[in-house]
């Protein structure tokens, strides 16, 4: 095998928390930086989003562990979301974030102004594709570009040959079909603007398919047809998910400096399960590179926890239809978040859990944690808070205990197999 050559720089994985719950578990389970969203000037306006106390108990939590925050605000501003910029700016910069993601030029020059300490990324919003864009912005004070999702991995590499700046690149999670994440159907269909925090998502909408016939002579109007029946799934323009497990090594080699997990809406399973593959992968790599393969079993836990059919993107080249979900998506097996770790006596081999779905004796469930290797087991015994024996554990976040095949920890996850 071919040395790589020398790694200079060990990629950040940075994972995405919709509430402080979410960024917890994104720490524990090996983020190097989350980004959040406050109550403004984002473009996820339906996620739980984090008030500004919030924010000074995600950063304390996340130094303390080693991470960062980083917070989005990417909207495309109009005149009246101006005033509000110099106050919201001077806010983050007092509860400790350590850099704010942006794609409007105004509000990159009214942060400089307001928050000068504030280090600054440029959002994919900006669809920046080539390296002079990346120096211009360098220029302006950006010290990290996140780059627009239809750029290659060879032209990252030009990229980097041209400017010294961090990359930050989308290597998983869902793909918004229009360029760059502007989209106007949204705004279209529903008068809510995506631009400014309120996608319907109206491409993943279910959509009936028409021909318009030719015009017979005397009517009125073209006649459409069907192009489908009632028992063909409806189209719709979404993208499979994007995934880049299986080809880090070109992405650390062409020069990423980090690796952008997507879904701050998210679950608490989605981010745990997807950020520690992707911890596990970027760390044995970088344990012995020339050495390296991908372990299937990281690809296993990917799966379990997505929902849709994945794809490269543009890495490789412009996607064709395989790359997009048009009616029925791939069958992939589904996964309920059952329980949480709270406690484990190795003595009595006997795990206190927090319930998060119903689970019952006789189940098969699976445990898997930060730094364990899953495993499976029968659930044989539970109790209750009385230490009563139960069938079931039915009511939601009740705390229960549980009869274990193997030690756990706390913070550890169980989760089940939806029927």
């Amino acid at each position: 095998m071919t040395p790589r050559g020398p790694i200079l720089q060990k990629p950040e994985v940075l994972a995405p928390a919709g509430n402080l719950e979410k960024l917890k578990f994104a720490v524990r389970y090996g983020a190097d930086a989350v980004y959040i969203g406050g109550q403004s000037l984002g473009l996820r306006a339906n996620a739980d989003n984090f008030s500004f106390d919030e924010m000074k108990e995600a950063t304390d939590f996340a130094h303390a562990h080693g991470s960062k925050v980083f917070v989005a605000t990417n909207i495309i501003a109009h005149n009246e979301d101006l005033h509000q910029v110099d106050d919201f700016m001077r806010s983050l910069q007092r509860a400790g974030i350590d850099a704010i993601i942006v794609a409007d030029p105004a509000l990159i020059e009214r942060t400089k102004q307001a928050a000068p300490d504030m280090e600054l990324h440029l959002s994919t919003q900006a669809s920046t594709t080539n390296w002079q864009t990346v120096q211009f912005w360098k220029e302006e004070g950006v010290s990290r570009v996140v780059l627009a999702r239809e750029v290659s991995v060879q032209e990252i590499r030009d990229i980097k040959k041209h400017v010294d700046i961090e990359i930050e690149a989308f290597v998983h999670g869902a793909m918004c079909i229009s360029y760059s994440g502007r989209c106007v159907l949204s705004n279209h269909f529903t008068a809510r603007d995506s631009n400014r925090g309120g996608c319907s998502q109206s491409c993943r909408w279910q959509y009936d398919m028409f021909e318009e016939l030719p015009q017979e002579s005397g009517q009125i109007g073209k006649t459409p047809l069907p192009m489908f029946g009632e028992q063909d799934p409806q189209f719709t323009m979404s993208s499979k998910d994007m995934c880049m497990l299986g080809f880090l090594p070109d992405m650390i080699e062409a020069g990423v400096d980090s690796f952008k997990i997507e879904g701050r809406m998210k679950s608490i399973h989605y981010v745990a399960t997807v950020t520690n593959q992707y911890r596990r992968a970027v760390d044995a790599y970088f344990a012995d590179p020339d050495q390296y393969k991908l372990n299937p079993e990281w690809m296993e836990e990917i799966r379990k926890a997505s929902h849709r059919s994945l794809t490269t993107g543009f890495f490789y080249g412009t996607p064709t239809e395989q790359d997009q979900l048009y009616g029925e998506n791939e069958d992939m097996p589904q996964y309920d978040f059952a329980g949480l770790v709270l406690d484990y006596d190795a003595k009595t081999g006997i795990a206190t859990m927090q319930q998060r779905n119903k689970f019952s004796v006789g189940d098969t469930v699976e445990f898997f944690g930060p730094t364990m290797e899953r495993f499976t087991q029968t659930v044989t015994e539970i109790w209750n808070e009385k230490d009563e024996s139960i069938t079931s554990a039915p009511h939601a976040m009740q705390t229960v205990k549980v009869r274990m095949d193997r030690p756990v920890a706390k913070h550890d996850m169980m989760r089940k197999e939806k029927k």
